[in-house]
């Protein structure tokens, strides 16, 4: 049976001016760094196959469709304001 699980990442993001959250690279489990080519789309989401939900941002990597999750904190006062993952295949 093949199950699809949340993988956490490392990602570099970038913070514009105006607020905007920007990813920018991302480290895979295995220490592989994948380069974000381009943010296609940003939006509200579940995540479908692996559970949970957060701000889904549609990225190419390597001229790849993507979805890249950004988890929220709940806890507003700490400085962790949240998580990166992707649903595993």
């Amino acid at each position: 049976m093949n199950t699809s699980s949340k993988v956490y990442v490392a990602v570099i993001a970038a913070f514009s001016e105006d607020g905007k959250l920007d990813p920018k690279q991302l480290r895979w489990e295995d220490g592989r760094e994948y380069t974000i080519d381009k943010v296609l789309d940003v939006r509200p989401a579940a995540a479908l196959k692996a559970g949970g939900q957060g701000d889904r941002y549609t990225v190419r990597i390597k001229g790849h469709q993507s979805y890249l999750f950004f988890e929220r904190s709940t806890n507003i006062g700490e400085t962790n304001l949240g998580r990166w993952f992707v649903e595993r295949k």
